[in-house]
């Protein structure tokens, strides 16, 4: 599973990536986390506001920071 936190460093994009830390953890499964950080590989998932997670390549959740509970629904 290929996981990625999209955004440009800020508070809220940390901590999106460290609740989806915590969600795969919590869950036990194998995923690939990456961080995207460059404006123009954020704008092509057409994402707006950022933070946003995408998950094998489709955006879930973009412009706020959802808990793990809910990132661990969604990885499921």
């Amino acid at each position: 599973m290929k996981i990625q936190v999209l955004g440009t460093g800020c508070q809220k994009c940390k901590l999106l990536a460290e609740h989806t830390e915590q969600a795969v953890a919590e869950l036990g499964i194998v995923a690939e986390i990456t961080k995207v950080t460059d404006l123009k590989e954020i704008m092509a998932f057409a994402v707006m506001m950022t933070p946003a997670l995408a998950v094998n390549g489709k955006v879930k959740v973009a412009g706020r920071v959802p808990s793990a509970e809910e990132i661990k629904k969604l990885l499921v």
